[in-house]
């Protein structure tokens, strides 16, 4: 085992590689180089880049938990699952590509997974089944990871600029498509976007709820 490389240091090391050079580059072998050691050296750790991608994300799900135990409770379950969606938004955006991590993932620590319980226990109080409370949370979970994905892949930088040109996909797209084009003239990216798109999903659960 190479001297001072523990866990906690490859994960640090994997999220400044990942801020640099994004998901694509992120490889054991890339990592290894970063850490000044040979790729074996990490394999005592960690024996894949999908296990790396494991404690990243669990490293990130922490990050999510503390940040919410320092929130004061909601009026009501919506209040609170809103608060967990933007927090969600904000830890992944923390990152370069900090959403494609956390697909497909498994938690590697009990005690990230265990923080569910409290979540399940006050939508549960406020009526939802157990299946119901579960569903909500992977809903909202679902929905911010796609909306961060679509977010920082628009975002990403050394991009073409002309990419999402309206005026070139209005050219593009020509005659017949008006309410296409006026739909793209409406987008609100960011914030405002996220909250209304949110509060879509929220709506729902609510109505499902009623």
């Amino acid at each position: 085992m190479a001297k001072g490389i523990t866990r906690e240091r490859i994960v640090a090391a994997a999220l400044d590689l990942l801020d640099d050079k994004g998901m694509d580059a992120l490889t054991v072998r890339a990592l290894a180089s970063r850490l000044g050691v040979g790729a074996p050296a990490l394999y005592w750790h960690v024996r894949n880049k999908q296990e790396l991608l494991d404690e990243m994300s669990t490293f990130v799900m922490r990050r999510v938990t503390d940040a919410l135990s320092e929130i004061a409770p909601g009026a009501g379950w919506r209040d609170d699952v809103a608060a967990y969606g933007r927090v969600l938004r904000s830890e992944y955006l923390r990152h370069r590509d900090g959403a494609r991590i956390f697909s497909g993932t498994r938690f590697s620590d009990p005690d990230v997974v265990k923080a569910k319980e409290r979540w399940l226990e006050r939508l549960t109080s406020a009526g939802f089944s157990l299946a119901e409370a579960d569903d909500t949370l992977d809903l909202v979970t679902a929905f911010v990871v796609g909306f961060v994905i679509e977010e920082q892949e628009r975002g990403q930088p050394g991009g073409d600029p002309d990419r999402y040109s309206l005026a070139g996909r209005d050219a593009w797209l020509g005659e017949g498509a008006e309410l296409v084009k006026a739909a793209g003239h409406l987008r609100d990216d960011g914030d405002r976007r996220f909250d209304r798109q949110l509060g879509v999903v929220l709506d729902g659960l609510a109505a499902r709820l009623r």
